[in-house]
C-alpha cells in the first residue's frame, strides 16, 4: 500500500510502499477514501526536518542537554550514533481521515464492516486506528468535508476551555484552518468574533464566514481593533491558533483581554510571557491537548475503555460526533477552505506547497483509489501485509550440526535499528524478514538494512521454513507467547529481556523448550538479551575474580531515572515494572560475575517511589550482591557503577566505560573510547553458536533461574512481604 512519510533529518516528503498495518484488539482497519494536510502542523514538521543540524538543535534546547548528558556519560561517539538513528527515523504524516471500516479488532462495538468513519489515521491507503477515536460519518455528509472532523474536534476542544457564552466577544488570531473552523463554532455559539491574521484573503474568508476581522498585512493595530471590538471593556476571551515561533500572540492576548479573561492556546506560539498583565487581571490561560478527554491515554485508546457520559461529557470521540453532526446541518461550512487536491500518488507536489508557506494554501485534500466493494478491499488488505523490498531469495538451510543463522526479526522500534540490526549484520547474519504491526517502521528498517521481506503478520514469519532464528524485540507483554511460538516452529530465538513476565509464561516457555529438545534430540539456541553479560569489561572483570576464588560482595548502582508512573513499562501486565522489566538485567549481570547459582533474595523499596528499590541476592557459594536500583537520580550522572569486594581487593565498573582495579596486582585500569554494553558481543556470540551448532551461550536454567529471581523481588516490593517459598531452577530437557 501507498503511505505517506517525511524524513526528520532531510525534509524530502514522499510516498512509499508499506505493508498493510495488523489489526489489534480495540482498533478498527479502515480503507482510506480522503485525507486532509492539516497546512499549519505539517509545515512546521517539514521545516524542522529541512533545517540543519544546528537549527534543529536551537529549537529543541531540551533535547539538546539530553544529547550533552548523554555524551558525558556514554561517550562522544555513542552519543552521535544516537543522535543519528533517531534523524533517521521517517515520520508518518497526517491525522486526517475518512474511509470504509473493513475489520473491527477483538472489543469493540458499535462500528462494523462497510460503515464510513472519520479518524485520525496518517495518510495512507489502509490504516489501523483505535475505535475510540473514530465516528460514523452521516449519510448527509460528503467524504471531503469529513476529512475536517479531526481538525474541528481540536478547534472544538479548545472552545470548551475558553468556555464562552452567549454574546462575548472573542478574538481568534490566526485564520489558518483550525482559526476558519474556530470562528465558525464560536459563532454558532452566539459569540462576536473578531479574526486577526496577515493574509487578506483568509481575513476576506472569516469575514465571510462571519466574523469581523482585521487585517494585520495592511497594518492594522491588533490591541486598538480588539479595544474597538470590544466597546474597550476588553475582550472575554482568546483563541490563539497562530504558527509562529514568536511570542507575539500571546503577549498581544493578554492586553487585549478584560480582567479574568481567557485565552487558550491551540496553535503553536512561543511562550515568553509578562507577568504583569497575567498578575493585574488575573487571567487564565490553558493549552488546549488535540481533540479532547481520552487522547494519549492509553486506556482510552489502546484498551477501549472509553469515560463515561455522564462524568466526562465530551471526549475525543464524541467531540468527532459533535463536528460531524455540525457538517450534517451545515452550520460548519469547510468548501470554501479547499485549496487544492492531489491523488495520493502526487503527495509530494502537495507537501511542495505546503512548504513553500503560500498564505493563499489552506486544505489540501488527498484522494485514494476504492475497491469495487468491501469484500474486495479485506482481501487486497490481507495481501498487502506482506511485501517483497529486495531479492526475496534464501539459501537452503544446511543440513547437520549447525548452519548460518537465516533470521526473521519481530519489531521494529528504535532499539531494533540503533542496536539489534547493525549488531546482526557485523555478526554475519542473514537478515531474511522483519516484521512489525504497524509496517511503517519495518518498511523503513528493511530498506535501510537490505532485508528482502516485510510484514505485518508474524505468523508467516513464524512459518516460514527458510527462517531458522527468530529475534523478538517487541512489547514485554509479548516476550513469552513469541517466544513459545517460535520454539515450537523450530527455530533458535533471541529475545529481548525479560523472558516472561510471570510464572506461567515463563513455564510455556520452558515446556516449549523442552517439547523442542525431545523432538530434535538438540537443544535450539535460546538467549535472552542479557547482554551486559558480554561487555567486554564484565568479561575481563570474571576473568581476573576468576583468581580470587573466595566469596564476594557486589554493589550496582543504577541511577535508572524516572519514568512516568502511567508509562507502560509500568504497567505490571504491559511492561511487567521496573525490576522484572530492566532490574532483570543486573541480577544476571551479577550472576555471571559470581558463577554460582542464587539461592535466596532480600528487597526494600522507598515508600514515597515504588520503583526506587535496593534488593540483595544470595549466592551458592557465600558471595552477595547488592542492587541499588534507583529512580530518583540524576541524567547528568553516568546511569551503571559496579563495585566487587573480595580477598582484600576492589574491581569497580563505571559504565561500561572504565575498568579500575584496587590491590590487583599487575591490574592497569582500562578505559574505553566509547561504552560498550556487550550488544554487538552478544549477538555474535548468539549467531556462532547457531553457525557451530554449539550449546547456547547460557543455559536455560539459568535464565529461568535469573528470571524466577526478578519475578521473587518484584513479589516482595509489591506486597511489602518475602514470597511464600523459595524459587529455583526446575530440569528443562536435557540434549
Amino acid at each position: 500500500m501507498r503511505q505517506v512519510q517525511q524524513s526528520l533529518k532531510t525534509g524530502v516528503t514522499e510516498v512509499i510502499d508499506a505493508p498493510a498495518p495488523a489489526l489489534r484488539p480495540h482498533h478498527v482497519l479502515i480503507e482510506t477514501r480522503k485525507t486532509l494536510i492539516s497546512a499549519g502542523t505539517e509545515r512546521m514538521l517539514v521545516a524542522f526536518g529541512q533545517a540543519n543540524l544546528l537549527q534543529k538543535a536551537r529549537q529543541q534546547p531540551e533535547r539538546v542537554r539530553q544529547v550533552l548528558h548523554k555524551a558525558r556519560t556514554d561517550g562522544v561517539l555513542a552519543t552521535v550514533e544516537s543522535v543519528r538513528a533517531k534523524l533517521d527515523a521517517p515520520l508518518p504524516l497526517g491525522y486526517c481521515n475518512v474511509g470504509t471500516v473493513l475489520e473491527v479488532g477483538r472489543g469493540v462495538t458499535g462500528l462494523q464492516p462497510g460503515d464510513r468513519v472519520v479518524s485520525n489515521g496518517p495518510h495512507a491507503e489502509l490504516v489501523c486506528v483505535p475505535a475510540l477515536l473514530c465516528a460514523k460519518v452521516p449519510a448527509g455528509v460528503e467524504d471531503e468535508p469529513a476529512a475536517f472532523t479531526v481538525l474541528g474536534a481540536i478547534a472544538l476542544q479548545s472552545i470548551r476551555l475558553a468556555n464562552p457564552t452567549l454574546g462575548e466577544h472573542v478574538v481568534v488570531t490566526g485564520l489558518g484552518l483550525l482559526g476558519l473552523l474556530a470562528v465558525q463554532l464560536l459563532r454558532a455559539t452566539g459569540c462576536r468574533v473578531l479574526g486577526l491574521d496577515f493574509s487578506s484573503a483568509r481575513c476576506e474568508l472569516a469575514r465571510q464566514l462571519g466574523a469581523e476581522v482585521a487585517d494585520l498585512s495592511s497594518g492594522a493595530d491588533a490591541l486598538g481593533a480588539a479595544a474597538a471590538f470590544s466597546q474597550g471593556r476588553g475582550v472575554d476571551a482568546v483563541i490563539v491558533a497562530a504558527a509562529t515561533k514568536e511570542s507575539s500572540p500571546m503577549l498581544q492576548a493578554a492586553e487585549m483581554c478584560r480582567k479574568r479573561g481567557r485565552i487558550v492556546m491551540v496553535g503553536a506560539t512561543g511562550l515568553q510571557l509578562e507577568r504583569t498583565p497575567f498578575y493585574e487581571k488575573e487571567l487564565s490561560f490553558q493549552v488546549s491537548c488535540s481533540y479532547g478527554p481520552g487522547r494519549y491515554d492509553p486506556s482510552y485508546e489502546d484498551q477501549g475503555r472509553d469515560y463515561p457520559l455522564p462524568y466526562v461529557r465530551w471526549t475525543a470521540q464524541r467531540n468527532f460526533e459533535a463536528i460531524l453532526g455540525l457538517l450534517e446541518t451545515q452550520t460548519l461550512t469547510v468548501g470554501p477552505m479547499v485549496t487544492d487536491r492531489f491523488a495520493i500518488n502526487e503527495a509530494s507536489r502537495a507537501y511542495e506547497l505546503v512548504a513553500a508557506g503560500d498564505q493563499a494554501t489552506l486544505g489540501i485534500v488527498l484522494d485514494y483509489p476504492a475497491a469495487t466493494s468491501v469484500t474486495d478491499a479485506q482481501g487486497s488488505a490481507k495481501r498487502l501485509r506482506s511485501l517483497t523490498v529486495g531479492p526475496s531469495g534464501a539459501p537452503p538451510l544446511t543440513e547437520g550440526k549447525g548452519s548460518d543463522a537465516v533470521v526473521g526479526i519481530i519489531g521494529a522500534g528504535g532499539f531494533t535499528g540503533l542496536v539489534m540490526l547493525p549488531a546482526l549484520v557485523r555478526a554475519g547474519a542473514q537478515l531474511r524478514t522483519i516484521a512489525s504491526s504497524g509496517g511503517f517502521d519495518a518498511a523503513h528498517l528493511a530498506r535501510k538494512f537490505h532485508i528482502p521481506q516485510v510484514t505485518t503478520d508474524s505468523e508467516e514469519l513464524l512459518n516460514d521454513p527458510r527462517i531458522n532464528t527468530v529475534v523478538i524485540t517487541t512489547r514485554h507483554d509479548s516476550h513469552a507467547e513469541f517466544t513459545r511460538r517460535a520454539l515450537a516452529a523450530g527455530k533458535h530465538v533471541l529475545v529481548e529481556k525479560p523472558l516472561a513476565l510471570d510464572a506461567a509464561g515463563l513455564e510455556r516457555v520452558a515446556e516449549a523448550y523442552a517439547s523442542a529438545v525431545a523432538q530434535t534430540g538438540r537443544r535450539p539456541v535460546l538467549m535472552v538479551g542479557f547482554n551486559r553479560r558480554f561487555a567486554p569489561l564484565a568479561v575481563r572483570l570474571r576473568q581476573t575474580l576468576a583468581s580470587a576464588p573466595q566469596p564476594k560482595a557486589l554493589v550496582m548502582a543504577v541511577n535508572a531515572g524516572a519514568i512516568p508512573a502511567d508509562h507502560w513499562t509500568q504497567d505490571a501486565l504491559i511492561g511487567g515494572g521496573r525490576i522484572i522489566g530492566e532490574g532483570c538485567h543486573f541480577i544476571d549481570l551479577l550472576r555471571f560475575l559470581v558463577g554460582a547459582p542464587i539461592v535466596g533474595v532480600q528487597a526494600e523499596a522507598m515508600a514515597t517511589q515504588a520503583d526506587t528499590v535496593s534488593f540483595t541476592l544470595r549466592f551458592g557459594d557465600g558471595s552477595l550482591g547488592t542492587v541499588h536500583y534507583f529512580a530518583n537520580g540524576h541524567k547528568a550522572v553516568a546511569k551503571e557503577r559496579l563495585e566487587v569486594f573480595c580477598a582484600g581487593r576492589i574491581l569497580q565498573l563505571d559504565n561500561f566505560r572504565s575498568l579500575a582495579a584496587h590491590g590487583w596486582p599487575g591490574f592497569k585500569t582500562q578505559r574505553l573510547l566509547r561504552q560498550d554494553k556487550g550488544h554487538r558481543a552478544e549477538v555474535g556470540a548468539f549467531v556462532e553458536a547457531i553457525r557451530k551448532g554449539a550449546a547456547p551461550p547460557v543455559p536455560i536454567e539459568e535464565l529461568i533461574e535469573i528470571t524466577r529471581a526478578s519475578f521473587a523481588i518484584d513479589a516482595i516490593v509489591r506486597a511489602g512481604v518475602a514470597p511464600a517459598r523459595p524459587f529455583g531452577s526446575d530440569p528443562v530437557g536435557d540434549a
